[in-house]
């Protein structure tokens, strides 16, 4: 899967000390779950690297940018009743940031999820200050659901998560 500069692949032991430094980073997590450590190591790294390999169907990717890892994206297939949803979640180092690489991963994840996965839905949750996010997701054609009032709590602090979907046309 790729977009010229763009690709998405799956990760590889050798990622462990790129993906630690980039993952190490406030202004990063700062827009992920909190499950995700930080500060961020490599052996937190090779953990999530070895995770990702026992995926089946493949669910997380390394993106690349112009051959260089530069962050990582993940459809996460919910089960039950919900089986054919998946929850997006992405990230791009600093260093690469403002280059439209998310809107890029997003679009090829997207697309692997409706089209290899058979997914119905594809949804994600954003901070109410990732106003950058806001507009990879709207880039892609997903569309605001709704805004769930107060629902996160990041860095001790409440915030509002603005939902997007996008459903499966074919």
């Amino acid at each position: 899967m790729n977009d010229q500069d763009v690709n998405i692949r799956p990760l590889e032991l050798s990622d462990k000390m790129a993906l630690a430094a980039l993952a190490n980073n406030k202004k990063v997590w700062d827009n992920l779950r909190d499950s995700i450590p930080h500060p961020y190591h490599e052996e937190d790294a090779a953990f999530f690297i070895n995770l990702t390999k026992k995926q089946n169907p493949q669910q997380s990717f390394g993106i690349t940018y112009q051959g260089e890892l530069c962050g990582v994206i993940s459809l996460i297939i919910k089960k039950d009743v919900y089986k054919k949803s998946a929850e997006i979640g992405y990230w791009i180092g600093e260093p690469y940031w403002k280059k439209g690489i998310a809107i890029k991963a997003v679009a090829q994840i997207t697309k692997y999820g409706f089209k290899k996965l058979n997914l119905v839905r594809i949804y994600a949750g954003v901070y109410e200050y990732n106003i950058a996010s806001m507009k990879v997701l709207e880039s892609n054609g997903y569309l605001k659901e709704g805004i769930f009032k107060k629902a996160v709590i990041k860095n001790d602090k409440i915030w509002d998560e603005h939902r997007y979907y996008k459903l499966n046309k074919s």
